[in-house]
């Protein structure tokens, strides 16, 4: 399981970087075309949010596969071994609660958004979609950290 979770994550964060690079290459030619020729792209700031936005949500499963997020153990550094794996699964059943619930409600903005045809203001790129591509990305970040949780309890190791 915990393969296809490693190798769903790292291609979740290929296809986050492809997305984060396609928002810089934009923003590199909005900013040389405002610098040479005083036309910047329509609606570069949008498409550079959503794009930050879809690779966010790609990025988290990797981060989570990898045992990489921030932890502060400022309270249990003197703490057993035992309890620190506890806390840790603790902590990772709390970050899939929230990654599934994001996931959820996500996807039910999707339906939302695209019945009320809801857009961005400048180039009317719908918003429906943006959210659609990122609940891929937290529902797996929600399923690596359910796992992360599961292996911590039993006392496996994560990453």
């Amino acid at each position: 399981m915990l393969r296809v979770l490693d190798f769903l994550s790292k291609l979740a964060a290929v296809l986050g970087g492809l997305v984060l690079l396609a928002a810089a290459l934009l923003t590199i030619a909005s900013v040389l075309g405002r610098w040479l020729a005083s036309t910047p792209i329509l609606g570069d700031v949008e498409l550079m949010q959503v794009g930050c936005a879809v690779a966010i949500a790609l990025f988290l499963p990797y981060c989570q596969v990898r045992n990489a997020h921030i932890v502060v153990d400022f309270f249990t550094t003197g703490a057993a071994a035992r309890t620190r794996r506890r806390l840790d699964a603790a902590g990772s059943l709390l970050l899939a609660a929230v990654m599934l619930l994001l996931a959820w409600r996500a996807g039910v903005g999707v339906l939302d958004m695209k019945a009320s045809g809801e857009t961005t203001m400048v180039i009317g790129f719908p918003f429906w979609l943006t959210y659609l591509v990122m609940v891929p990305g937290l529902a797996l970040s929600g399923v690596v950290a359910l796992h992360t949780a599961w292996r911590h309890w039993n006392g496996q190791g994560v990453g």
